[in-house]
């Protein structure tokens, strides 16, 4: 099986979708870390990743919230483009936060898969299912001028 394949087995909506894979597979960062811009670590509210400072490590929708606050990102309502700006979606299964992924200035989708490949894919929920659950949340801040 390829990786491809792989992939859309655990992932079925990729099947439904363009996708592709942008990176190897790196365990330095993580889905949240990703979607926030940043490659130096993980983040996660336990004691092995980064977690802003004055945010609860609590994996709880409101403190991963406020945790994408620390970088600019409030609650927004839906995932459509709008020029400018940047969203983040936040995936929950069970209440519990699980996944973020970052749109791209053309509209696509951009997720870390664990700690593994990267990829970009044209619909959001392309990643939503049995692992990640479903999109709970849009978060969105305006395009920081240093950005790409």
């Amino acid at each position: 099986m390829t990786t491809q394949q792989n992939l859309e087995s655990i992932f079925p909506g990729l099947q439904l979708c363009p996708w592709e894979i942008t990176s190897d597979p790196d365990t330095n960062y993580n889905c949240i870390a990703w979607a926030v811009k940043t490659t130096a670590k993980p983040w996660w509210p336990n004691d092995f990743g980064y977690w802003p400072a004055g945010v609860p490590r609590v994996e709880t929708v409101e403190a991963f919230i406020a945790a994408f606050a620390t970088k600019g990102f409030v609650p927004c309502l839906g995932g459509a483009v709008e020029p400018g700006f940047e969203k983040i979606a936040l995936f929950t299964k069970n209440g519990l936060p699980t996944n973020a992924a970052r749109q791209l200035h053309d509209g696509q989708w951009t997720s870390k898969l664990g700690q593994q490949h990267d990829i970009t894919h044209a619909a959001c929920d392309a990643v939503a299912g049995e692992i990640y659950g479903s999109v709970t949340m849009y978060l969105i801040r305006s395009i920081p001028p240093d950005s790409d």
